[in-house]
């Protein structure tokens, strides 16, 4: 296991990889090796086998190299990704796994590590400059000595260490900027017995300070274990912890920053062999010895600092420790410190100590600590110490960011805020932001964005000019903003900063974020033609159907706006596809754009107009412009193109060309006909006939080539083309009659009217084209056109100069046939003989030839054998009804291709001697089975035909056997005729032939193959000759012929015996060992087929040869028979089958029997089977004097697995004195129990130590009544936490309560003593001893698994104790809850202090029903601590729902909760207020908090019986604008003051001028004139006059006139200022820019909303007096018409 990814397994046929990162999957490779080890990095395999080391990569399964060493390897490791250490026993080598070079020597071992020492562990340092290798050996006294040596790569030396484990370490040591490379490891001197850990530096530059080096520190290894010695050490690179690992199972873990132990523990029984550490967890995995367990160790950080506090009593050990790894457990350590350390004044180690502590002081308070620090003379102030302090320890936080870079701007050095930005020093948030930004932009902006500060961070785009980036980070951070403002902002200051972002927001993903079209309006509205069009380029680049009009609009405004050349470049792109297409169209046209408009017409009226102009337009352009019209369209514009006269010929004819499978040949060929273009035709046609498959194409083109004189084409297509009709042709050119016949020829040559045209030939008298034809254009048609010549009559003179002129390129089967059949065969003689005389060797031209010669009867005999190259099929049928025998011999000529034909003709003419040869010389044995397989016919006429074949096939036998064959000199042919004898199943037949062949003497009488043959017959055919032919036979294959008889098929078993007993004698076999090779074959037939095992035991004693006795021994094994089997296999001393006759003898428990056998086997094997069965055999005999000198003395047995045998068929003495032998003290401890050994028992279990024995024996022991025995066995199994329960089970079982109780309370002093003890006793003190559960609890907190603990608390009803668990767990929720519910655990400062830490917020709700109903005078404490945690309104209801006590005890708290002004909470108040009369504060209410129903509360008080609350429901009223309700109440109760305030707030004329007549009714002059002096504005002078004549008031109303008066005549000054005519040069700006705003926008009038620029309001002139736009009485705002 080199890393923890792959762990290697080694076993005899193969090599197991187990997957650690893929749920410890296996993968087994067919690979024999002795050791492997696999890369840590990559799936490379190093294997090794004796002295050979090879790599092979198991991703591409191919070998990386291989080396062969020149001693051998005692131990290697993957020092890292690239390299393979080898230790041999004198030197140490390095093989790199890249390139192809061997391993390179790096150092020799030094004499204090020589060869008598064992290698355990190598290591190279990070830098690669240092290695350490050690080893162990063997000591005095049975310790174990430790050595390593340490070497310089660099410095080539080497130190001797006396240690046994060391590895190196690169950690980072507080005040140096470069890491430190250590050297850690154990020391154990031979003369000292005390371990030690050494830490130090090794490596470093002399010159960068002296090396770090702590003091050695002594490890604390355990009194018992005073022998043990480590094996391994492993660094945790991740915290910087050291491990190591003992090989009695210990665990040590090491602080490598000061060397001391910080833990130590027993993890394992047995030795861990080999580890590695998981660098991503810091883990070390480790493989123990025996067992093969895989152990993983991981430091818990939880635990860790409060482990060094409570049992190291360590605390600067524990301060460093929790600062460095960040862990929990010091931070009270931290604060006395650090208080400490401001006191002494020591600032700057008050500075590292916040540093080193995480996150437990860095806390504003702290910063403002140092900040309150006087700053000494020359020094810098505190606080920057401890900035700096920080700064080189890390990153700060966000309030630490903030308090620094404060000062540091202010001091207008922002160049140190970026440096500490690029180093991530500083924790970005929008306060640090904002202070950065009147600095530095962009600095604000990396820190805005860094801060996820959206809005700030988009306000730095806009100020940097940065639009383009606005809309991607909005969106990338799913910010949202209002766009529309920000672009009309940019639209008048920056155009192309509002097209940027308009371009960002309309292709944002997910969809356009602002109107296109309103935008592109507000691009128009201010001329902007090109931002208009660039903006809606992209806003329509996804042209969809929905944006048909802008696309419209953004073609028709360049169009018309003077830059078509913009939209024929849109156009050309072809983006835009849903715009409106006539009426572009139309535009473009106007335009001068023919093509554009022609692509955008569909009426084909409208098309014909535009292509008036073709001549102006692209030929390529009208050409493709046809592609898009369908077929009628096209078919007319190219008509009226046509009729324009021969200038659109040309482009006309391309058209065609192109367009033609389209609009089809035959309307192309019309339109050009109409219009009698014949050339234009002719071109049209030749471009396209050599592709076209119409025939009309072909044929119009040969027609049309043939009246332009074009005759040379019209032959080139009538020869090459196979499309045209050729009868439609041939008629044509018939017709035609052309001067140049050729093309007629081709066509009646390809289309086989050779007779027509050679009678057309013929009858025109152009007999030269008839010979040329034949000669040059086609010979092989020669024979139809002699034919038409013998039949018009033609000279034969003529005839036979065509042939000659011919000659071999004539076809001469044609011709021949053409010649028989009219009877002028004799007439070829001369031509066949010419063709032969100059060397033809075609068959036909000799069958013909032959056919003359036969038929003039020229010596046919000689021609038949002799002549090598006419067909026999042909001759032979042309003979057969003139004479068989030549016939016979033109078959034959055949050498087997006429067979069937040669066969028959033998067969009818009894040509059988003939055939007998042949069959004989041929060989065949397919054509032997024509002739001898039976013919199967049925009916009538098929036996008679049976009959006859039947009768031919024994003639033909009886030529082949007396004539045939006994003339035959040839083995194969006589090998053949058996083969076909025995194929055609004629055995009878066969062994006539056989014995004539072998028994009457013959050349072949002693041939070995025909004696197997013969008897191999013989079994088949007559089982009774077999006997006599194997007496009378010797040359014959006897053992295959002996498996033949004892075959299923045959079953000849004496036969068989027969054979192998003749074969077994001397004088048919010399040699002795297949002799009894035979006899065991012999007696194989007796045992394996006769099965008669009593005859064979004879013949084993006959023969007395060990393989019959073991042959026989077998059989009898396998028949049940041991006893009878083991004699067998003694008097053979065959062992081999000693596997099958153990079992047996188990089976039929002969073990007397059994032991001379093994005892026999053991002679000449070693094997684990047999020395375990003969244990087995003495145990169960009750030898043990036997049994213990074997186990004592040299053997090969499984002892465990024969112990655990007998063990388990309760032969306890026997597997007693097995287990002894092997130290196997578990099982040991067992026999004793079971024979009532108690005391022995438990000192096995302690020599075991082993947690399930030690269970065992405590169980055995308590069942026995032994307490203390059994106690001195639970304590050792209660330090397992996972074996706790089933101890407290037993014993409660038994009923040993008390017994257990003492058990656990003996285990709270274990060493080991864990977390599982603690809790179990707690839980059987809330069963058995409850008074003592509080103590236990408060005590023992710490280490209790409170959730348990608590259950059990709850079962046994302990409440108090329960409450005190759950708060000191933190589970404030559940310590509520049961207080509660039970009020015998009820406290209320515990609950004060649970309440405000519950996570359930539902439980402060029911608290305050709980504190209601039972202690409702602490309720409002309650909700002072609750005040901020709670719903207001809900605990209202609440009160509501108990009852009205309720709220009158809540008042005090909804007072104080009234400052957020809640509805629920105002209105519960004001009904206590009134319902205590109390109208002061009600009013106090009302004005400060309005947050409640107040129509609902003025209704309820418009009838109270007190003038005071009276008097607030008129208020209330008028704060709702409920003017009539106000002052109707105000009147009833005559509070005029009330009346006129509410009038003149309402500033209603009606409301007033009713109030005005109320008081002249009731003569109230004084409220009336108080009312015309308050309400001035809103009282119309013509109502105040009539009021005031009418009730004789002139006095009261004469002020209100006078200020009138004044007020309008101010009025009237204004207005004269504002209309008097303006100067002359005034207003002929106003009317220049008047028209000049009419001019915008290409003439059009642009309306927008409101006047002036952007929508703004112009400047008000006039009531410069008057503010907030307020007018006087009766007056109307000029801004705005009425």
């Amino acid at each position: 296991m080199e890393s923890d990814k792959w762990i290697v397994s080694v076993e005899p046929t193969q090599v197991s990889l187990v997957d650690l990162q893929n749920q410890a999957q296996v993968t087994r490779r067919p690979i024999k090796a002795e050791a492997a080890v696999m890369n840590p990095s990559s799936n490379i395999l190093a294997l090794r086998s004796g002295k050979v080391i090879q790599m092979f990569n198991l991703d591409t399964k191919t070998k990386v190299k291989s080396h062969d060493m020149d001693s051998p390897i005692v131990f290697w490791k993957w020092t890292g990704a690239n390299n393979l250490a080898l230790v041999t026993a004198t030197s140490v080598s390095h093989w790199l796994a890249d390139g192809v070079g061997a391993p390179v020597k790096l150092f020799d071992r030094h004499p204090t590590i020589g060869a008598n020492t064992q290698i355990i562990n190598y290591q190279v340092s990070p830098d690669e400059k240092w290695c350490l290798l050690g080893g162990i050996s063997a000591g005095e006294g049975g310790s174990v000595n430790g050595n390593m040596q340490l070497y310089s790569v660099e410095k080539k030396v080497s130190q001797p260490l006396q240690g046994h484990a060391g590895a190196f370490a690169k950690i980072k040591l507080t005040g140096r900027e470069d890491p430190a490379q250590l050297l850690v490891f154990h020391e154990k001197k031979t003369e000292d017995s005390s371990h030690k850990l050494f830490v130090m530096e090794v490596g470093r530059d002399p010159s960068k300070g002296t090396p770090y080096r702590l003091p050695p520190t002594a490890l604390p290894v355990p009194a018992d274990a005073a022998q043990d010695f480590p094996v391994s050490m492993v660094v945790d690179a991740k915290d910087e912890i050291a491990f190591l690992l003992s090989k009695m199972g210990f665990v040590y873990m090491f602080d490598i920053h000061s060397g001391k132990t910080m833990f130590r523990t027993r993890i394992t029984q047995e030795t861990i062999f080999v580890t590695c550490v998981q660098e991503s967890t810091g883990a070390v995995f480790g493989i123990t010895v025996r067992t093969g367990r895989v152990l993983r160790i991981v430091l818990n950080g939880q635990t860790l600092v409060p482990y060094i506090l409570n049992n190291l009593r360590d605390n600067d050990l524990a301060i460093k420790v929790a600062g460095r790894l960040g862990l929990p457990g010091a931070e009270h350590l931290y604060t006395q410190e650090f208080e400490r350390l401001i006191c002494a004044g020591q600032v700057k180690e008050a500075a590292a100590l916040v540093a080193g502590s995480g996150s437990a002081l860095r806390t504003p308070q702290t910063i403002a600590r140092f900040q309150q620090i006087p700053a000494q003379p020359g020094a810098p102030q505190p606080v920057f110490q401890y900035f700096s302090t920080l700064l080189e320890n890390g990153k700060l936080n966000e309030q630490e960011s903030i308090e620094l870079a404060k000062p540091v701007l202010q001091q207008g050095r922002p160049q140190l805020m970026e440096k500490w930005l690029k180093d991530d020093k500083l924790y970005c948030s929008e306060a640090l932001g904002d202070l950065i930004m009147p600095h530095d932009t962009a600095m604000a902006l990396s820190v805005y964005l860094r801060s996820e500060c959206h809005a700030k961070a988009i306000q730095c785009f806009v100020q940097r000019g940065e639009y383009d980036k606005i809309v991607p980070y909005s969106i990338s951070v799913g910010y949202t903003m209002d766009y529309s403002s920000m672009l009309s902002q940019l639209l008048f200051n920056n155009p192309q900063g509002a097209l940027d972002l308009a371009k960002g927001l309309v292709s944002a993903e997910g969809g356009p974020l602002i109107d296109i079209q309103a935008t592109a309006e507000a691009f128009l509205s201010n001329n902007r033609v090109r931002e208009t069009t660039a903006f809606l380029l992209e806003a329509l680049k996804d042209n969809k159907q929905d944006h048909a009009y802008l696309q419209t609009k953004l073609l028709e405004i360049n169009l018309i706006g003077g830059a078509p050349q913009v939209a024929d470049a849109i156009m050309q792109n072809g983006i835009l596809t849903h715009y409106d297409r006539a009426h572009v169209g139309k535009l473009c046209e106007r335009a001068g754009m023919w093509q554009r408009a022609a692509e955008h017409y569909t009426d084909i009226n409208d098309i014909k107009r535009v292509f008036k102009n073709s001549h102006q337009m692209n030929p390529e352009f009208v050409v493709t412009y046809f592609g898009k019209l369908n077929r009628e369209q096209s078919i007319a514009l190219l008509k009226d193109m046509m009729s324009r006269g021969p200038s659109n010929m040309q482009v006309c004819v391309e058209i065609a060309k192109k367009y033609h499978d389209e609009l089809g040949s035959e309307e192309l060929v019309k339109v050009f006909e109409n219009a009698k273009a014949t050339e234009g035709l002719y071109y049209y046609l030749g471009a396209v006939v050599n592709f076209s498959e119409d025939p009309i194409v072909h044929f119009k083109y040969i027609q049309s080539a043939c009246m332009l004189g074009q005759f040379k084409e019209a032959e080139r297509v009538c020869r090459d083309s196979n499309i045209y009709n050729p009868e439609e042709v041939k008629k044509y050119l018939k017709n035609a009659k052309l001067p140049d016949p050729r093309p007629l020829i081709h066509v009646c040559d390809r289309f086989d009217f050779v007779d027509e045209l050679t009678e057309y030939l013929y009858l025109n008298s152009l007999l030269q084209y008839v010979e040329v034809y034949v000669t040059k254009v086609s010979p092989t048609k020669t024979p139809q056109v002699v034919g038409k010549l013998f039949d018009l009559g033609a000279n034969q003179d003529f005839t036979k100069r065509i042939l000659m002129a011919v000659g071999t390129a004539c076809p001469v089967e044609e011709m021949v046939e053409i010649a028989e059949t009219r009877n002028r065969l004799r007439m070829l003689q001369p031509w066949l003989e010419a063709r032969v005389a100059t060397g033809s060797t075609e068959p036909g031209t000799h069958n013909a030839l032959g056919k003359i010669y036969i038929q003039l009867n020229k010596d046919p005999k000689s021609f038949l054998t002799n002549n090598m190259f006419y067909e026999p099929r042909v001759l032979g049928l042309f003979c057969e009804s003139l004479d068989p025998s030549l016939a016979f011999v033109a078959y034959k000529k055949g050498a087997g291709e006429c067979d069937d034909e040669l066969i028959k003709i033998s067969f009818t003419h009894g040509l059988y001697r003939d055939l007998a040869r042949y069959l004989v010389e041929r060989q065949d044995l397919e054509l032997w089975a024509k002739v001898l397989t039976k013919n199967e016919d049925s009916g009538d006429d098929g036996v008679e035909v049976a009959a006859d074949k039947e009768l031919q096939r024994r003639q033909l036998i009886d030529q082949v056997v007396e004539w045939a064959l006994p003339e035959s000199e040839s083995a194969d042919e006589v090998s053949c005729t058996v083969k076909a004898f025995m194929a055609a199943d004629l055995p009878g037949e066969l062994i006539i032939l056989l014995e004539r062949i072998i028994l009457q003497g013959s050349d072949f009488s002693d041939n070995k193959n025909l004696q197997n043959l013969l008897i191999l017959t013989a079994i088949r055919a007559d089982h009774t000759r077999v006997s006599g032919y194997i007496d009378q036979l010797d040359n014959f294959d006897a053992k295959s012929i002996a498996l033949i008889c004892v075959s299923e098929s045959h079953m000849l078993y004496e036969e068989a015996y027969s054979i192998y007993i003749k074969f077994a004698k001397s004088e048919h076999t010399a040699d002795k060992q297949e002799q009894v090779e035979m006899q065991v074959l012999a007696i194989g037939v007796l045992v394996d087929y006769m099965k008669d095992l009593d005859r064979a035991k004879g013949f084993a004693n006959q023969a007395d040869e060990k393989p019959v006795w073991s042959k026989l021994g077998k059989s009898q094994l396998e028949e049940k028979m041991a006893a009878e089997a083991i004699t067998s296999f003694i008097n053979a001393e065959d062992a081999s089958e000693y596997v099958k006759v153990c079992a047996e003898a188990n089976e039929a428990e002969i073990y007397t029997e059994v032991i001379p056998y093994l005892k026999m086997a053991r002679k000449n094997l070693q094997e684990n089977l047999l020395d375990t069965e003969l244990i087995y055999a003495y145990a169960k005999i009750n030898n043990l004097t036997e049994l213990e000198v074997l186990v004592n003395g040299p053997n090969v047995a499984n002892i465990q697995s024969i112990g655990d045998r007998c063990f388990s068929e309760g032969l306890y003495n026997a597997s007693k004195l097995l287990y002894k032998s092997i130290n196997n003290n578990s099982k040991l401890a067992l026999c004793h129990i079971h024979l009532e050994e108690y005391r022995e028992a438990v000192v096995a279990a302690t020599l075991a130590n082993n947690v399930s024995t030690w269970k065992q024996v405590c169980f055995a022991c308590l069942k026995a009544e032994e307490y203390r025995l059994g106690a001195t066995c639970g304590l050792e199994v209660i330090k397992y936490p996972d074996h706790v329960d089933d101890v407290v089970t037993y014993y409660s079982d038994l009923g040993y309560f008390d017994h257990l109780v003492s058990l656990f309370e003996q285990g709270l002093g274990l060493e080991d003593a864990h977390i599982g003890i603690f809790t179990e006793l707690g839980i059987l003190y809330t069963k058995h001893v409850p008074e003592k559960v509080m103590e236990h609890c408060k005590v023992f907190f710490s280490k209790l698994n409170v959730s348990k603990v608590v259950r059990a608390c709850e079962r046994a009803r302990l409440w108090s104790p329960a409450v005190y668990l759950y708060m000191a767990d933190k589970q404030s929720d559940n310590a509520v809850k049961v207080m509660t519910e039970h009020a015998s655990a009820f406290d209320n400062d515990l609950f004060l202090d649970s309440i405000v830490k519950v996570r359930n917020g539902e439980i402060m709700y029911k608290a305050v029903n709980f504190f209601l109903a039972t202690h409702p005078m602490l309720f409002t404490r309650l909700m002072e601590v609750l005040e901020k945690l709670v719903d207001h309104s809900r605990v209202v209801n609440q009160l509501r729902r108990t009852g009205d006590w309720a709220l009158h005890i809540g008042q005090a708290y909804m007072r104080s909760v009234q400052k957020a002004n809640l509805s629920a909470v105002n209105e519960a108040l004001n009904e206590l207020y009134i319902e205590d009369e109390d109208y002061e504060s009600l009013r106090k209410s009302i004005d400060k908090f309005q947050n409640f129903n107040m129509i609902a509360l003025a209704s309820k008080l418009a009838t109270h019986e007190l003038l005071e609350f009276r008097r607030i429901s008129a208020y209330v009223y008028r704060c709702n604008k409920k003017w009539s309700h106000s002052i109707e109440l105000s009147k009833n109760d005559r509070m005029w003051k009330d009346c006129i305030d509410t009038a003149n707030e309402s500033a209603s004329a009606e409301i007033i001028e009713n109030l005005l007549r109320f008081f002249c009714e009731t003569s109230e002059n004084e409220c009336f004139c108080a009312a015309l002096y308050t309400c001035f504005s809103h009282v119309r002078p013509d109502v105040a006059l009539e009021l005031g004549w009418l009730n004789s008031y002139q006095h009261f109303i004469m002020p209100f006139l006078i200020q009138n008066m004044r007020q309008t005549h101010d009025r009237l000054k204004v207005l004269e200022e504002r209309t008097k005519p303006p100067k002359e040069e005034d207003a002929q700006n106003e009317i220049a820019g008047t028209y000049g705003q009419l001019g915008g926008f290409n003439g059009m009038l642009m309306l927008e909303n409101g006047v002036g620029i952007g929508g703004m309001m112009p400047e008000m002139i006039g009531f410069g007096s008057l503010q907030n736009g307020m007018m006087p009485n009766g007056m109307g705002n000029p801004g705005y018409s009425m």
